[in-house]
């Protein structure tokens, strides 16, 4: 493998204050606490920790705040995407300056670019920094998908473009991707429930949002199904199945937010324009939580 960033990747939150002011304190409490429970590397400032609110600076700090938390134990990732080539060079260049072990760089959004045009994004940011590159694919957000064909490209033309996380529940196409790129090309489910099955087809883990409170359960899964007690993970899957589920039952991250409240890790406070869950909502997760 040209890189690994291991194979249980947390997409963490960003905790806020009741001024909903980012908690740097809070910021690596959590890290490590991921890094405690199952999680071998932490992804700051992707959808999850609601980069579209927050500023730049904000950004940054909060990947000096992971590392301090980390020292060094684990990798840490940063969100580093733009729908703008130009932001998307300039912010992968400050992610390589202040220290992130690897970006995560997703598919341009809103303006829905070409597969031609998505290979010239994503080489400009591959020339333009040594870090390591995983891209990301999650067309229900950006309005358009990644092709195989465009993956392969960018993999086998550029070193620095290590892995995918795939949030596009196409058994096909991870079959194709698998069959299409380099060997040592990593494949991560962006999506907690599609982790058993993409791995039966040769992904090499998950880039998770239920790690943040099933991390060991979710790491035994995928060793299980790895040495070969398929059985064991397939049992682990179905019991965390409901949660992965009901993770999703309003917007990201409002429902992990208010998971992590009740197990008194951080507030729930988000960003507008989310809202925290009602109270009904809260005691529908939560029952679905104590349930595991």
């Amino acid at each position: 493998m040209r890189y690994d960033a291991g194979e249980v990747i947390t997409a963490m939150v960003t905790p806020f204050n009741e001024k909903r002011e980012v908690d740097y304190d809070k910021v690596e409490a959590l890290a490590a606490h991921l890094i405690a429970t199952g999680s071998d590397a932490v992804l700051v400032n992707g959808t999850t920790g609601e980069t579209p609110t927050l500023t730049f600076e904000e950004e940054l700090e909060i990947l000096s705040s992971a590392k301090r938390a980390t020292a060094g134990k684990a990798k840490i990732i940063m969100g580093a995407g733009s729908n703008s080539t130009e932001t998307a060079v300039m912010i992968a260049k400050r992610a390589e300056k202040e220290g992130a072990d690897a970006i995560l760089s997703v598919v341009p959004y809103y303006n829905k670019p070409s597969q031609a045009g998505m290979i010239e994004h994503f080489s400009a940011v591959a020339e333009a920094v040594e870090l390591p590159i995983i891209l990301y694919n999650i067309p229900s957000r950006t309005g358009v998908n990644m092709s195989v064909e465009t993956v392969k490209t960018l993999a086998r033309k550029y070193q620095n473009i290590v892995a995918l996380k795939q949030s596009f529940g196409d058994m096909d196409t991870i079959t194709e991707l698998r069959m299409s790129c380099p060997a040592d090309f990593a494949i991560y489910s962006g999506d907690d429930s599609l982790t058993l099955p993409m791995l039966s087809l040769g992904a090499h883990g998950v880039i998770s949002v239920a790690s943040h409170l099933f991390g060991v359960e979710i790491k035994s899964m995928i060793r299980n199904f790895k040495t070969g007690d398929a059985a064991t993970a397939k049992n682990m899957h179905q019991k965390l199945y409901p949660i992965f589920k009901k993770l999703f039952m309003a917007p990201n991250p409002v429902p992990v937010k208010a998971a992590l409240a009740y197990k008194g890790i951080i507030e729930d406070f988000v960003r507008r324009p989310l809202v925290e869950l009602t109270k009904a909502e809260k005691a529908e997760l939560i029952f679905t939580l104590d349930s595991i």
